[in-house]
């Protein structure tokens, strides 16, 4: 049976008077925390105004000397070096800081992250970027695990500054970055710490800003908006699963209106490419960033070189178009590999394949693994670790994916005798192992197999129920399920983790038709109710094998969504679990 939350229905109800929205718009406010009118209402209107800072008694450790250190750097004419790793926030962050200080007349030279140099800042960067003779180095979404190089590009005479959200590791020796600006370190007083680090970057660009102004830098050259960069923000934030909530949700959602006004020539480019309808600013949202373009933004990273996201990013109007068709290219190459590899994936994970699924292959890309092991978790609803093995060297490089609320970086450090590196956050996190030569490979692998789901246990099951709901936010009609009502509800995003979109149910529905759509896997409903004769469509992505059959009755949970076709814009349900009525509701 499907659930709904137990709520305080006063509140509810002083909501949905004091906003003039429906009852269930209140009752996911409520749900969420947002219990008094003003604090609903700055909740659905979020500003920039409302970020809090970053400097002072509760700003982030480091933050005021890197801020310091970029001016002093452009003000003096130096030379910045500006690096990013080869994911989406990576990316841009160094397009974002790329932009900003070019903007102000700094002298800029940027590089992202190849995939055959290994994870972060390696050796092999620092020597490429100190080719062109910088005065100073910044590194972004990456450099906190980087300390032996970072030392060695300081004992040459160039200062460091890292623009970082990834773990700490446990206290010990001080970093040796002139400023390590991340969130997560222990001594950090600021109170959001789920920051990506192009939001990260975006801050120090506006103290930068401020600095360079005080100076009087701006007396004769044009002044750059940090604000007219929140595209990026909304780019790396949404890409890099970090909670949608505090500071991201307000940047993400002031980034995501400046995507749909499509000024970034790279970006209205590859919307374009990627089919989204110019016509209709709706269309952009979170799920525009996460299906659309974050895919192929990350795919040249995926597969080598990133430089390709970084120059469509930067690139004027006269060269998007072209930069934009490179990248689909690479991104049709890259989901032909991601499908085979996520069918040898299932093959070796089994049908039981414990607590944790792990998984090797010499024959896979390791830029891809991360997809796989999504995949894995959306079928078998427990934390995979995927790890592609280079048959020469025998170094496996690794992504994993959390279910069930497990702390992957806990307990990949609880594996830390059987790896040589792992990093990255709760949700997500990377990893390298040396399985040795080719007689070996499999034993090691089995050992980290048990290893890894020990670890998972001890954090917890890591099992969900595939294709369960949870509790809804609230129960509707199927009538009051209309643009209104979805129009109230988007308000509440964007959506993503810590603020999930919300979830209602519909009871005693009769289906009118149902057919497998897609490759099979996905069900399209009609769906009706014989007391008000409301009908709407509905789509349940993943639920092809649940098919209830034409005729049938049957309680729903479900998200209310625009979806447009041919230019004709609908109030339909994005199904996420359908169920027979509980007896005596039917």
């Amino acid at each position: 049976m499907l659930s709904v939350r137990s709520l305080d229905d006063g509140a509810v109800a002083r909501l949905a008077r004091g906003l003039a929205v429906r009852d269930a718009t209140a009752r996911c406010l409520v749900a969420r925390g947002h219990d008094e009118v003003e604090r609903a209402r700055a909740f659905l209107n979020p500003r920039l105004g409302e970020l809090r800072r970053p400097e002072g008694e509760a700003g982030m450790a480091g933050f005021a000397t890197a801020a310091d250190r970029v001016a002093a750097a452009v003000l003096r004419r130096q030379r910045i070096a500006v690096f990013g790793d080869y994911d989406v926030d990576g990316v841009t962050t160094c397009a974002l800081l790329t932009s900003f200080l070019r903007g102000c007349g700094g002298d800029v030279v940027a590089r992202v992250a190849r995939r055959d140099e290994g994870y972060g800042f390696t050796a092999v960067a620092a020597e490429e970027l100190l080719t062109a003779d910088p005065g100073l180095v910044i590194t972004g979404d990456c450099g906190t695990s980087d300390g032996e190089v970072i030392a060695a590009v300081r004992a040459r005479g160039v200062d460091v500054i890292v623009v970082d959200h990834h773990t700490v590791p446990a206290a010990g020796a001080v970093h040796p970055a002139l400023a390590l600006v991340n969130p997560h370190r222990a001594d950090s007083s600021f109170p959001f710490r789920g920051m990506a680090s192009v939001g990260i970057a975006f801050y120090l660009a506006a103290a930068i800003r401020t600095r360079l102004r005080a100076e009087g830098w701006f007396a004769d050259r044009p002044e750059v908006d940090p604000r007219d960069l929140l595209d990026l923000v909304a780019l790396g934030t949404i890409a890099d699963l970090v909670p949608l909530a505090g500071e991201n949700r307000i940047l993400a959602a002031a980034g995501l209106r400046l995507v749909a006004e499509r000024r970034r020539p790279g970006l209205a480019a590859l919307l374009a490419a990627a089919g989204v309808d110019a016509a209709d600013a709706r269309a952009v949202d979170e799920k525009t960033v996460a299906w659309k373009l974050a895919p192929r933004l990350n795919a040249p990273g995926r597969l080598g070189d990133a430089a390709p996201a970084l120059e469509l990013l930067l690139a004027g109007a006269d060269e998007a178009t072209a930069r934009a068709q490179a990248l689909e290219e690479v991104n049709q190459r890259r989901r032909a590999l991601q499908d085979q590899m996520v069918e040898e994936a299932l093959a070796a994970a089994g049908d039981d394949p414990g607590p944790a699924i792990v998984v090797a292959s010499e024959r896979w890309a390791p830029g891809v693994v991360g997809i796989v092991a999504a995949k894995l978790v959306d079928r078998f609803a427990r934390p995979a670790f995927v790890i592609a093995v280079d048959p020469v060297t025998g170094v496996g490089r690794g992504s994993a994916r959390s279910a069930g609320g497990v702390d992957l970086y806990r307990a990949l450090g609880q594996c830390a005798p059987l790896l040589e590196r792992w990093g990255g956050h709760a949700a997500a996190a990377g990893l390298t192992v040396h399985a040795g030569h080719a007689g070996e490979r499999d034993a090691t692998i089995d050992r980290l197999r048990l290893a890894l789901g020990a670890a998972v246990l001890a954090e917890g099951s890591g099992k969900v129920e595939a294709g369960a709901a949870g509790a809804a936010d609230a129960q509707v009609r199927l009538a009051d399920v209309d643009d209104r009502l979805v129009d109230e509800l988007l308000a509440l995003g964007p959506f993503g983790q810590d603020n999930p979109a919300p979830l209602l149910v519909a009871r005693g529905l009769e289906v009118r038709q149902s057919r497998r759509v897609g490759d099979g896997s996905h069900l399209k409903l009609e769906l009706a109710c014989r007391a008000t004769g409301a009908v709407r469509g509905a789509i349940a992505f993943g639920q092809g094998a649940a098919d209830p059959g034409t005729g049938a009755r049957v309680d729903v949970a479900f998200t209310p969504v625009r979806s447009t076709w041919k230019g004709t814009a609908r109030v339909e349900l994005e199904v996420k679990q359908i169920v027979a009525p509980a007896a005596g509701t039917r």
